[in-house]
Parts: C-alpha cells; sequence; structure tokens
C-alpha cells in the first residue's frame, strides 16, 4: 500500500453518509473507499465525531483500504439516549457498538483506529469480541485509570459501593449541565478548551468549532453526557483500559502527541508495561490530536505500520 498526504482543505463529512439502527438507537456513519478492500474503522474521542477524522479517511482510502468513520452512540449524529436502567453508557456499550457494526454493516473482521475515548473503546472491542478486530490503534489511549496508582483496587464492601453509586448518581444529576453546555458551545470558552488538545494554534478553524458545537447544541445532548459521566465513573475495574491492556491479543499501536496536555506521554509508558508487545510512536510538537494536527506525518506513520502488519 502506497502512503498519501492529507489535503488542507479536507472536509469532515469525508465519506458517503448513512445511518444504520441498533437496539434502538440510531448510529450515524461515513464510508470512504472500494468496499472489496480491508476495512479499517475509525473511532473518534470525547466530544467529536466521525468528521474529526478529516485529514486521515481520503489518505487511507487512497492506500487501499475501504474505510468506515461511526460516530459513536451519544455523540455526533447519532443518538443521544439518558440514564436507562440495563444500558450503561460507558465503553462496554460502545465496544457492543463497534462489533455490531462490523459485524452487521461492514460484515468482515476490521483494524480499529481510535483516538482518545476512540482508543479505549477500540481497545474494550478488541478484548471482548476478538475475532472481529484484526489490530488496535491507539492515538492516544485515554482512561482515568491510566493516571491512577498502578495496582488493582480491593473489592469494597457492598454498602460502600452502593454509597458510591448514589453519590456519583447524585453530583452527576445536580450539575446544571443544562446551563453550562449550551452556555459553553456558543462562547469563546470553547475554543479555548479546544485549544488545550492543540499544541499549534487553531483558535481559527471554523470548521473545528462546528463540529464539536453542533451535537452540543441538540435538544438531548445534556441527558446523554449526564448519562456517559455517571456510567464511566461507576464502571467496574474490568472495564478499565488498566484491566483491558494485559488481555489484548492483537497487535497495538500506540500513537502519542509529545505535548499532548490532557493525556501526558508518560501515560504511553504504563500501557506498554501492561502490554509489552505493542509498539509506540511519538509525534513531536503534537498535542493531543495527532491526527488533526499533524495528518502527514501521522497517516504516513499509520500506513507504514499497517503495511508491516498485514503485507
Amino acid at each position: 500500500m502506497n502512503s498519501s498526504t492529507s489535503q488542507p482543505d479536507a472536509s469532515p463529512h469525508w465519506g458517503e453518509a448513512q445511518l444504520w439502527q441498533w437496539q434502538g438507537l440510531q448510529c450515524h456513519w461515513q464510508v470512504l473507499g472500494d468496499a472489496e478492500a480491508p476495512a479499517v474503522v475509525l473511532l473518534h474521542g470525547f466530544g467529536t465525531s466521525s468528521g474529526h477524522w478529516r485529514h486521515t479517511a481520503a489518505p487511507l482510502a487512497a492506500a487501499g483500504w475501504c474505510v468506515f468513520g461511526l460516530d459513536l452512540i451519544g455523540f455526533g449524529a447519532s443518538s443521544q439516549p439518558g440514564l436507562r436502567r440495563g444500558r450503561a453508557l460507558d465503553n462496554r456499550l460502545w465496544a457492543r457498538q463497534v462489533q455490531a457494526f462490523a459485524a452487521q454493516v461492514v460484515q468482515q473482521p476490521v483494524v480499529l483506529v481510535g483516538h482518545s475515548l476512540g482508543g479505549l473503546v477500540a481497545l474494550s472491542c478488541a478484548v471482548f469480541a476478538p475475532r472481529w478486530v484484526r489490530a488496535v490503534v491507539a492515538a492516544p489511549l485515554a482512561d482515568p485509570s491510566l493516571l491512577r496508582a498502578p495496582r488493582r483496587p480491593g473489592r469494597r464492601a457492598p454498602w460502600l459501593r452502593r454509597l458510591w453509586r448514589a453519590v456519583v448518581t447524585l453530583l452527576c444529576r445536580l450539575l446544571p449541565l443544562e446551563l453550562i453546555v449550551p452556555l459553553l458551545a456558543r462562547s469563546p470558552l470553547l475554543e479555548l478548551g479546544i485549544q488545550l488538545a492543540y499544541s499549534s494554534p487553531v483558535l481559527g478553524d471554523r470548521q473545528l468549532r462546528r463540529l464539536i458545537a453542533r451535537p452540543a447544541l441538540r435538544p438531548t445532548a445534556v441527558r446523554s453526557l449526564r448519562a456517559m459521566s455517571t456510567a464511566m465513573a461507576l464502571r467496574p475495574w474490568q472495564a478499565t483500559a488498566r484491566a483491558l491492556l494485559p488481555r489484548l491479543q492483537q497487535p497495538l499501536l500506540l500513537i502519542w502527541g509529545a505535548a499532548d496536555r490532557l493525556v501526558p506521554l508518560e501515560v504511553s509508558g504504563q500501557c506498554q508495561a501492561l502490554q509489552p508487545g505493542s509498539e509506540l510512536a511519538v509525534l513531536p510538537h503534537c498535542g493531543h490530536c495527532p491526527h488533526d494536527e499533524a495528518p502527514d506525518p501521522f497517516n504516513r506513520l499509520l500506513l507504514r505500520w499497517l503495511t508491516r502488519t498485514f503485507g
């Protein structure tokens, strides 16, 4: 496969957009490339959508891959459900969504490339549904468990678990998200927040701002944010990256920005300690979004690894 450079004016609408119904939820996805080619599924990070892969999809398709981009439940143009008994909106549900997408839509095992939260979802899907995942690329891998002390916590007493669940649920309900989220999405504070994820200036990137602001202004955005905040805080230890990494059997590539302020480069060392077979590539002068901030070196690196891994 030959590498390809990205275009500076790449659009977030980089492929043919379609909708897919899964468990009563609407899922938005894009596709670009030859339907007979091997498949790669791009998984976005927190607060973004498949459009954030605006600089990656075309080079991958040009190199001979069929490229899919999926909006995870709660993000982008996919459904934004609220709290519901029996359906925790965390990386386990997103992993099931990706597995079903590979089985029902792509209809073949896939390479998963995830940014930040998408990296955690890719890892989760690879562990929980290994027959549908050929390899994982996490650029980078984000999970609060990797920022805590490297040990498995002891099992809490039942009363303490119930208390913790009640406290987390109450706090998530009391947060005035109905005021905060729309205000943030419409104010210059959003651009400052976006800038934290980048090392180079992006304050004038209107396309990037719209990509993040539009889903946040949907009337169902707040309930979904509340649901995922609660679920991610209450997930069991077995669903954390610290527990999942040692169980991964597929090839793993970690891509990190050297100047990542949100998930520091030091975290990559913990990932490699937990999964010694993984490979790490570091992009200098780059922040938390290497695929969007340094697309040309990112794409060349990714394509070289895919070629070396799959021939």
